[in-house]
């Protein structure tokens, strides 16, 4: 029936529905790997490190605190011979992740990547060239014996020949409450730095999404973790029994002052009141 014989037999125009506003069409997961990640970077990080260290490159991924498992695809997607595990408690992104990332890839590709829900700390599996905690997931950890626990677990299953990988953030205005927003295509991400706790280092942060129509995504993502520091980070992996834990620090853009999106090994570094940095340990 065609829409002018509806409109007929019921007596009456039909008035169009207004488009909903793009924050209810917004898929939040998208949002988040369009904003936040960066994989095909890391993998290419991962390897110049693995390869500086240990003259060949890794094939063996497992992905601690996975999400959607955007990074365990994009291994996979690297190399006919990478593989790799994706762990995470929460079963909505694994399920998105299956859905639209893990689908994404052939049956071939597939069959080297398989997402496990459960706790990282007791998801056991053949020793790794390299673990990944990236997205500072494993600040969830606040207590140190919580945390040199997990790095323990992490180093037992390494390859003799392995990697940990994490990241991390800080600087003065980590410390600070507060929004910060950055534009992207179609979008706003808004960081907000809802509290701090100076003793504890405890901190509550959001995600939140705006449009260009004025709509937004209110707390699309939250999160209740402890702001490690650099050398805290440092000393709870070697309590763990690794041998040496590397920086890799963003070398800034001299014309804007920001970062420009290359990490380099660094023994120290100058003042910086937003950092982002890399870290690997060796087992």
């Amino acid at each position: 029936m065609t829409a002018s014989r509806r409109s007929a037999q019921h007596g009456r125009r039909r008035t169009r529905k207004p488009n909903p506003r793009r924050a209810a069409r917004a898929d939040r997961y998208a949002l988040y790997q369009r904003s936040v990640q960066e994989p095909e970077y890391d993998v290419s990080l991962i390897q110049r490190v693995f390869r500086r260290r240990h003259g060949r490159s890794a094939r063996l991924l497992r992905e601690d605190f996975c999400g959607t498992a955007h990074m365990a695809c994009t291994w996979v997607l690297a190399h006919r011979e990478n593989r790799a595990f994706g762990i995470d408690l929460d079963p909505e992104p694994l399920a998105w992740g299956r859905q639209h990332n893990v689908a994404g890839l052939d049956p071939e590709q597939q069959s080297r990547i398989k997402l496990i829900q459960g706790d990282v700390r007791d998801i056991g599996f053949e020793p790794v060239d390299v673990t990944l905690a990236f997205n500072f997931s494993y600040f969830i950890f606040r207590e140190r014996a919580e945390l040199v626990d997990y790095f323990r677990r992490v180093k037992g299953g390494l390859r003799p020949e392995g990697l940990f990988f994490l990241d991390a953030y800080g600087g003065a205005d980590a410390f600070r409450t507060g929004p910060e927003t950055r534009k992207l295509d179609g979008f706003d991400y808004i960081w907000d730095q809802a509290r701090v706790d100076p003793i504890s280092h405890a901190v509550r942060n959001y995600i939140h999404f705006r449009f260009p129509d004025g709509s937004r995504i209110q707390r699309a993502f939250e999160y209740d973790w402890r702001l490690w520091t650099l050398p805290e980070l440092r000393d709870c992996l070697l309590d763990a029994g690794f041998r040496e834990v590397e920086f890799y620090w963003e070398g800034t853009d001299r014309k804007t002052g920001d970062g420009n999106g290359s990490f380099t090994l660094r023994r120290s570094a100058a003042d910086d009141p937003a950092w982002v940095a890399y870290l690997a340990a060796v087992p």
